[in-house]
């Protein structure tokens, strides 16, 4: 395990510093303890950009970072063994999932932040919450359950509308931020206690170093000049969602999300429900990505269009999903907090 190796240098903390896209841009902190003492870390996801970060940064740069973030917990938990006179060992996470969307889906972000979290976390974990989860929350646990195992996932709790009145009950008011119920603020009276827990935003392009991410497409295909290609995708149930990766090679290719009523029966555009519009990609000198929630079921079209091109045939590599919610899905909330997701607060994914 990573971890490991870097506990053998214990230079990680005081000789290596993140680069500074990842300290500005990158989420979370640790702040209080829980009423047993073990230290607190947040992560806030909504307002974070994958794609941007990892533009940004190497795959190396993160793992290192959150080995870097598991040794400032672990000291922090010696420290309070020391303070406390007992043995604290674990931690407690907070997932603030608020604005958790189809942009956090994106794949490499998804498999990167699943592999590190098993490596690091688990043996020292208490107890993971996780507060406001939206509707798209089941879909993302989805996508990264199968890098927890299953004493990890035993761990996870996802809160809903009576979330700070579970948080309360596992830590006082004064070691929790203003923001999520508590008492705690910064010297400066900031309720998200900024000072100690990180709260972000888009990263700006100039801190980009590539310009896109090493794909493995599944499928290609040649589409003639004047010609489209169509791949029919059953989505059976609301909710699902369509996430697609694709490049092409001879110029740039249209591209649109259609629904027709029946799967494998040949339409022309004019004839499905529009519900991407198309448009010209340049996707022969940067792949595109992008997801789509189905919310009704049907026979969704992604269609591939060269029509335009009167001379030249285009190669075009792609992969498709759909993601389907967890099979565990919450319960919907039936408009108590918006659209976020509740379920009692000790049930457990």
């Amino acid at each position: 395990r990573p971890l490991e190796n870097f506990r053998t240098l214990d230079t990680i903390i005081t000789e290596w510093r993140p680069p500074e896209v990842i300290e500005k841009y990158l989420s979370g902190g640790m702040c209080g303890y829980d009423r047993e003492g073990s230290p607190i870390w947040y992560d806030v996801i909504g307002p974070v950009d994958p794609k941007g970060l990892f533009l940004s940064a190497s795959k190396q740069d993160f793992i290192k970072s959150k080995i870097r973030d598991c040794e400032v917990l672990q000291k922090e938990c010696n420290l309070q063994s020391e303070r406390l006179g007992k043995n604290v060992e674990s931690i407690t996470m907070i997932y603030d999932v608020e604005g958790l969307g189809l942009k956090h889906l994106w794949k490499p972000a998804i498999e990167t932040y699943g592999e590190m979290f098993e490596d690091n976390y688990p043996e020292g974990l208490k107890k993971l919450f996780v507060i406001k989860a939206p509707k798209i929350f089941p879909v993302a646990y989805n996508l990264v359950k199968h890098f927890l195992s299953e004493a990890t996932r035993q761990k996870i709790c996802i809160l809903g509308a009576n979330w700070q009145e579970v948080l309360l009950n596992h830590i006082d008011a004064e070691e929790l931020p203003a923001i999520y119920g508590g008492k705690l603020t910064d010297p400066d009276g900031d309720p998200r206690c900024r000072n100690k827990i990180n709260h972000v935003g888009p990263v700006p392009p100039s801190y980009y170093v590539r310009d896109h991410v090493k794909v493995d497409y599944e499928q290609s295909v040649t589409i003639s000049r004047v010609s489209s290609e169509q791949v029919d995708f059953e989505i059976l149930f609301p909710g699902c969602v369509l996430r697609w990766q694709f490049a092409s090679d001879g110029g740039d290719i249209g591209f649109g999300v259609f629904q027709k009523a029946k799967k494998g029966e040949w339409k022309k555009a004019a004839e499905m429900e529009e519900i991407v519009p198309s448009q010209r990609y340049n996707a022969h000198l940067v792949p595109e990505d992008g997801s789509l929630t189905c919310e009704r079921p049907g026979v969704y079209v992604l269609r591939f269009d060269n029509t335009y091109s009167i001379f030249q045939a285009k190669r075009i590599s792609y992969s498709v999903e759909v993601l389907l919610p967890d099979h565990l899905q919450p319960a919907q909330n039936n408009g108590k907090s918006g659209d976020h997701v509740e379920v009692e607060c000790d049930s457990q994914l």
